[in-house]
């Protein structure tokens, strides 16, 4: 049975903390000196709506199945973007309900692509609004469920297995309380130590606060519309950027025990940190080469910070851009769509297929040739000294295949929607669409060609924005918790 009244009393929480996120903007606004209205509306809205499903969840039995915990986790990612486009569509600087969904959904999956095309001329209050929908989507609103349902048992248990990244979830503790108070706390000092760095390094305070969240949320929105490098023209802060991108995309469960615990030997040891490191170091150095052969008046340290701010951002699904890498050589475009495919480790805030079952395909594919050596070997499969049971391989297969149906179902539909009509982008073609629906369901935000970090998204088609939309959510949700509420077995009462 799905306990409905626990659900919407759930729901009715979260909304309580989106609109006291709304009241936060509104305040930024004040201190800026700039309207208010296009908070007031939706901080009302958030704030009824919650009231109502406390009110209704009020007497509600504290225990949560399995189903209650993927009907939380799919339907607020919902909630919260259609409460939280409602500031855009009021101020006006988006004009269509399709862009303002688009662009808060970016937001809460952390995927950063925008429909704004010029970010300079949003208010102080709206940016960070856009900030905020990053850093809250990338630590997940899953957490702050767990934080306001202490007493409800082993509910939080269920819910965190409904939104956790990856396919092996190690127990960092018993309680999975203690768990998120940790990662919490690695991801406010990341958070904390890159604004301070961005300070150091000569950015000002509203900018280095909202760069420094979607940072560590590894969201990509910015507070300008130009690059980093014509914006602030800055070496130290685009290192800044390259070390806490770097990261923001390990594991907050291995930073805690092996960087702020001091093992660091473990860290070195960790088969997805391996995996996630060669193909940063890897993929650089490719490019850095490629950059010098096709430009030799490059400078050196130039193709290398260039080189290693591109993979990081692209890998850890970030999206910040040092300049525009749709203008690189087109050998070097495969390269990148690996690094956009492949994403950054589990247990982070990054989106992709995630290092750790690229590792585990690896092991798969090195015991096949072991085994046509030798057909009456037994290997098994062993990651970290553990091997990996039959449950997460078939999960594994499954994921692959449903992740490869998503990009090229999503990339056909693109296609054939494209555009506006009335705004024709002529060179739309489907390599472009491949690019939009990848970024999309990888949460990476800039794409290919014409749909890079040179240019917003504005001109998709509203059809095209929603089905973007889609992409980003079942990419941040890994695909199966939105997938399994289509299945008619979800809905049966036994």
């Amino acid at each position: 049975m799905i306990n409905w009244r626990f659900i919407f009393n759930v729901l009715g929480n979260l909304l309580f903390i989106e609109s006291g996120l709304l009241l936060l903007c509104l305040i930024v606004s004040l201190l800026y000196g700039e309207s208010v209205l296009p908070f007031i509306p939706s901080f009302v809205v958030s704030a009824i709506l919650g009231g109502l499903g406390v009110w209704y969840g009020r007497e509600a039995d504290s225990s949560m199945g399995r189903k209650d915990g993927y009907i939380v986790v799919s339907s607020i990612w919902f909630l919260f973007s259609l409460v939280g486009m409602v500031p855009f569509l009021i101020d006006g600087c988006l004009p269509d309900m399709a862009s303002a969904f688009f662009e808060t959904m970016s937001g809460f999956t952390s995927t950063g692509a925008t429909v704004i095309d010029n970010v300079d001329a949003v208010s102080h209050g709206l940016l960070f609004w856009r900030s905020v929908t990053q850093w809250v989507g990338g630590i997940g609103i899953v957490f702050f469920t767990i934080a306001i349902l202490p007493a409800f048992g082993m509910g939080d248990m269920k819910l965190f297995a409904a939104e956790s990244t990856g396919p092996l979830h190690s127990k960092v503790r018993p309680r999975l309380t203690v768990t998120v108070r940790w990662i919490g706390s690695v991801y406010m000092m990341l958070t904390v130590l890159c604004m301070l760095s961005l300070l150091i390094c000569g950015m000002n305070f509203f900018d280095s606060l909202n760069y420094a969240m979607c940072c560590t949320a590894t969201g990509g929105y910015g507070t300008h519309s130009a690059m980093l490098h014509e914006q602030y023209n800055s070496a130290a802060i685009e290192y800044v950027l390259i070390i806490f991108m770097f990261f923001s995309g390990i594991n907050y469960a291995l930073i805690y025990y092996t960087i702020l615990k001091g093992k660091i030997r473990q860290f070195f040891q960790n088969a997805e940190a391996h995996a996630y490191i060669i193909i940063v170091l890897v993929a650089s150095l490719i490019c850095t080469v490629t950059l010098l052969i096709s430009s030799p008046e490059t400078d050196v340290e130039l193709a290398i910070r260039e080189s290693l701010f591109t993979v990081i951002s692209l890998q850890t699904t970030t999206g910040f851009a040092s300049c525009d890498y749709t203008l690189w050589p087109v050998q070097l475009m495969p390269i990148l769509l690996f690094v956009m495919f492949a994403g950054a480790c589990s247990g982070s805030t990054t989106g992709g297929f995630k290092c750790v079952r690229l590792s585990i395909i690896y092991r798969v594919i090195r015991n096949e040739f072991t085994r046509i050596l030798h057909p009456s070997a037994i290997v098994p499969v062993r990651l970290n000294g553990t091997v990996v049971s039959q449950n997460v391989m078939q999960t594994l297969i499954g994921f692959i295949t449903l992740f490869v149906i998503s990009l090229f179902v999503g990339a056909y539909v693109l296609a054939v929607f494209g555009v506006d009509p009335n705004d024709v982008h002529p060179n739309f073609n489907y390599y472009e669409a491949f690019g939009l629906a990848l970024s999309s369901l990888c949460n990476v935000g800039p794409g290919l060609e014409y749909y890079g970090p040179a240019h917003s998204w504005m001109i998709l088609s509203a059809p095209a924005k929603y089905v973007c939309s889609f992409l980003m959510l079942i990419g941040r949700l890994e695909i199966f918790p939105i997938m399994i509420l289509f299945s008619k077995a979800f809905w049966q009462k036994n």
